[in-house]
């Protein structure tokens, strides 16, 4: 089994779901006892929310950069950045290490292929809905369609992020409000629903929607899982 990078506290909230499910994947795929080989380094994410309200992405970079390569230097096979947001510097920081960067819209689009969808809804912060980091790779790289939401609704989903999920609260009327989000996404053509920000599927459920989810949390572990068992 590979050893996994893991850059983490972008929240923590999610991380602690990564955290479980590389190693509930590693129990399932390989039964007994057995657990992930993890590396994590996990960063104060204050840091990082002030550098992008500056809108500095070059400082962000390097800040992953290092930290990429301090678990690279510790004996990582291989990385996965913790954050949706975060993967607007991926380029930056692949271009730094030796082993690979498992990019999570790569994960995205592997779940689209199975679900055997085409256009999706993307939500996220509203770098990740706005921003072309995620969006061009599933566009130009796999042929996938990409709505968003409105304005509007990319408010309320960015200010729900910040203010809410990286402080763990998911509140009922919070989540009324993503259902009605996500059905207008479902009107408009959507055949799925990408969760781009890895605090959303702790609020939404599949069971609160007629529509699939691709949980990125979920989807990204499985590469990573594909990648350090060689499957």
């Amino acid at each position: 089994m590979k050893k996994i990078g893991l850059i983490g506290g972008m929240s923590w909230e999610s991380t602690v779901t990564y955290y479980r499910l590389l190693n509930e994947g590693v129990r399932e795929r390989l039964g007994g006892l057995h657990s992930c080989r993890i590396l994590m380094e996990s960063v104060d994410f204050s840091e990082y929310e002030t550098l992008m309200q500056k809108d500095d992405w070059e400082g962000i970079g390097n800040k992953l950069t290092q930290t990429a390569l301090n678990t690279e230097a510790a004996g990582a096979d291989m990385l996965l950045i913790g954050a949706n947001t975060m993967h607007m510097a991926a380029d930056t920081v692949q271009s730094s290490l030796e082993i690979p960067l498992i990019h999570i819209a790569d994960a995205i689009a592997e779940k689209a292929k199975e679900l055997n969808v085409q256009k999706l809804g993307l939500l996220g912060t509203t770098f990740t809905m706005e921003k072309d980091f995620i969006t061009r790779p599933l566009t130009e790289k796999y042929g996938l369609d990409v709505l968003i939401p409105d304005e509007k609704a990319r408010t309320v989903i960015h200010d729900s992020i910040f203010n809410e999920f990286c402080y763990g609260k998911f509140i009922s009327s919070t989540r009324e409000k993503y259902i009605r989000i996500i059905q207008q996404l479902e009107r408009d053509g959507a055949e799925a629903i990408i969760l781009g920000c890895t605090e959303i599927a702790l609020l939404v459920k599949p069971t609160d929607c007629n529509i699939p989810l691709i949980d990125t949390v979920q989807a990204h572990v499985d590469a990573a899982l594909n990648a350090a068992l060689d499957e």
